[in-house]
């Protein structure tokens, strides 16, 4: 009958799943373990031990972080621009407005440009306001370059070979560049190694920071630390004392007896001194007496003091 499709004798089309092979249920079986680990990754090899071994000789310290550069910055107007030239601040390019009016502080820019060999070029003024971010330039502008701070450990090291004991001063929650400028100053001139600030909310190596340490900051090198706290208690572990001024301090500045060995001098901002994990984290609290009612000292000041004390006991 027709549309019957049961007829005898018909073939019957079946679906049957292939057997299991290489491609079936076994290929798990059959897999790859991967390339074979390194002689340092496999927990039996001597490599491995050794590699161990050596981490915990050397205490599994962090590794050193490569050193900041601050971004180049821009100094602006005739008066500026002199005063940092003959402070020997450091400048790549020196740019002249078109038509700018010549006058004494001008040709002594000329002057010394023509000495040290500096770039000198004259643009549009719109040009220069547009460089500048619209400061007010007087018609010259000077180009600084990025400055390249130490790292924390370079300073010990610096102490180390001229065969001192360590001198480090340590800003905490100094904000004005002019204070930076003037610690370096005094550093420089009282024999301290170098200077450590914060790499956050801390005054940077700036052209007025430049300016007011009277080219200091050429010769004593500065260094930025992630974490104040964390960096003093490293310089306490590689073996200086860490002391810190404060109004509230419980030793006298005059009779400050750790002067004469590695130590680190921390000088807080003017309004609120030290921080407080800073003032738990240092070996000592020092005073500077005063016979006034004056309740601080500007920071750069009271850095100069304690280091020019410092220096008398290294003598």
């Amino acid at each position: 009958m027709a549309g019957n499709s049961s007829r005898k004798g018909a073939v019957r089309k079946t679906s049957k799943k292939p057997a299991a092979g290489s491609g079936g249920r076994v290929r798990r079986g059959l897999e790859g373990k991967g390339p074979t680990p390194k002689a340092v990754d496999r927990p039996y090899h001597k490599a491995h031990k050794a590699k161990t071994r050596s981490e915990r000789e050397a205490g599994k310290r962090p590794a050193r972080r490569s050193p900041k550069s601050s971004d180049a910055e821009w100094l602006a107007g005739r008066n500026s621009l002199v005063e940092a030239l003959r402070e020997g601040v450091p400048v790549t390019t020196i740019y002249v407005a078109e038509g700018a009016e010549r006058d004494g502080r001008l040709r002594e820019v000329f002057r010394v440009a023509s000495d040290r060999g500096l770039a000198l070029l004259e643009v549009p003024r719109g040009e220069l306001d547009r460089m500048t971010g619209g400061a007010v330039h007087q018609g010259v502008a000077a180009r600084l370059p990025a400055y390249e701070y130490a790292h924390p450990d370079d300073l010990l090291a610096r102490a180390a070979e001229a065969g001192e004991p360590p001198l480090i001063g340590a800003l905490d929650s100094i904000t004005d560049p002019r204070n930076l400028g003037a610690v370096i100053r005094s550093a420089s001139g009282f024999g301290a190694h170098g200077v450590l600030i914060p790499e956050r909310r801390a005054a940077g190596m700036t052209a007025a920071a430049w300016k007011t340490s009277a080219g200091a900051a050429a010769r004593v090198p500065v260094a930025q630390a992630v974490n104040l706290v964390r960096q003093l208690k490293a310089y306490q572990d590689a073996g200086c004392m860490v002391v810190g001024l404060a109004a509230e301090g419980e030793v006298s500045l005059p009779d400050l007896e750790l002067g004469d060995g590695p130590l680190v001098l921390v000088v807080g901002s003017e309004g609120d001194g030290l921080s407080r994990l800073v003032a738990e984290t240092c070996d000592q609290l020092v005073s500077i007496p005063m016979s006034s009612s004056l309740e601080s000292l500007n920071a750069g000041v009271a850095a100069g003091i304690a280091l020019y004390a410092v220096a008398r006991s290294r003598a």
